[in-house]
């Protein structure tokens, strides 16, 4: 017979992995499009009751931001850049612009999420935050040399202007607003950057 302490073992190796598969089930249901889904269907996703659900989770919101931080895990391999500010400058905007956009189009349907319920989540929000610094750092670092030469009147305005152009923000918009191509959205933003270092010097 198993004994008590195996039997708790046993039960809490099962907790772990049925609140495991309601994560991985609710991130599989935002990367598909469904960023408002039913306790039944992130039930059914991950294989056991709806009544059950809640076993796992205090609530909804607790499930979302497990959800988003779960993510962040996944992410963060795609945050190294390969872009050194000792490159030139077109091979820099080259390299940055494709490790950005494999990292904004990583972030998908959950960034988007993330974003509508940041105003009533604050750890999310903080999250949010976060990333961004991080983001802003890098092109801080990046583009240092070209950052350096700008007046110092403009260099605030052409950071933040770079910072937008750069964004999670600015991806979505050129892909979903205006219906442009991963190729197509990813040169509009190697073409701003050259234009605003260019036009700041």
């Amino acid at each position: 017979m198993p004994s008590t302490d195996d039997e708790l073992d046993g039960r809490r190796l099962r907790r772990d992995r049925n609140r495991e598969a309601v994560v991985q089930a609710l991130l599989g249901l935002y990367r598909a499009g469904n960023l408002t889904p039913s306790t039944d269907e992130i039930a059914e996703r991950a294989g056991i009751s709806a009544r059950s659900l809640f076993r796992y989770f205090d609530d909804v919101d607790a499930l979302v931001r497990t959800a988003v931080a779960h993510q962040q895990e996944h992410l963060k391999p795609l945050y190294e850049v390969s872009a050194r500010p000792d490159q030139p400058l077109a091979e820099r905007v080259e390299r940055f612009v494709a490790d950005r956009t494999r990292l904004l189009d990583a972030m998908g349907p959950v960034g988007q999420l993330a974003r509508s319920i940041a105003p009533r989540q604050p750890q999310v929000a903080a999250e949010l935050g976060r990333i961004r610094a991080v983001l802003r750092g890098q092109v801080v670092e990046v583009f240092g040399p070209e950052l350096a030469s700008v007046p110092p009147a403009e260099h605030d305005a052409v950071l933040s202007a770079l910072d937008v152009t750069c964004s999670w923000e600015a991806r979505h918009l050129l892909r979903q607003d205006q219906r442009l191509g991963k190729a197509a959205a990813a040169r509009v933003m190697a073409l701003s950057i050259h234009r605003l270092l260019e036009g700041a010097r």
